[in-house]
């Protein structure tokens, strides 16, 4: 019963940053993974990074390491996800998704719940 709302993307320019948002509601995050996704127009749904509740690992797809940073506020049961150096590729709508402990954090199929998204556009 975990609902996630994203918010946080907008328009920017590129060599921007964006700071997004994953706020969970309908219990504790501890025994879940959090994932951001990514899907461009005609584009396969890509991960972008993950993070483990209870734990803290953290994960990044390749595109986006040394740019992006996953992060956790316990106390809000909110994910952030602080994008830098922002290029147009970049460009998505951007899903925040939860997995009930799942092993295939880099995989939307594993995912249990997701969010409505929220829209990044990077302008060259």
């Amino acid at each position: 019963q975990v609902q996630l709302v994203e918010s946080g993307g907008g328009l920017v320019p590129a060599g921007g940053s964006l700071r997004l948002s994953c706020a969970a509601s309908g219990g504790p995050c501890i025994n879940y993974a959090i994932g951001w996704f990514r899907q461009a127009p005609g584009k396969e749904r890509e991960f972008v990074a993950a993070i483990r509740w209870s734990g803290g690992s953290t994960y990044y797809a390749d595109s986006v390491k040394r740019r992006f940073t996953i992060s956790r506020d316990n106390a809000k049961n909110t994910v952030y996800l602080q994008m830098n150096s922002l290029r147009p590729e970049d460009t998505a709508v951007y899903y925040c998704a939860a997995s009930r402990g799942s092993d295939y954090l880099t995989d939307f199929a594993f995912y249990d719940y997701w969010g409505q998204g929220t829209q990044v556009t990077v302008s060259s």
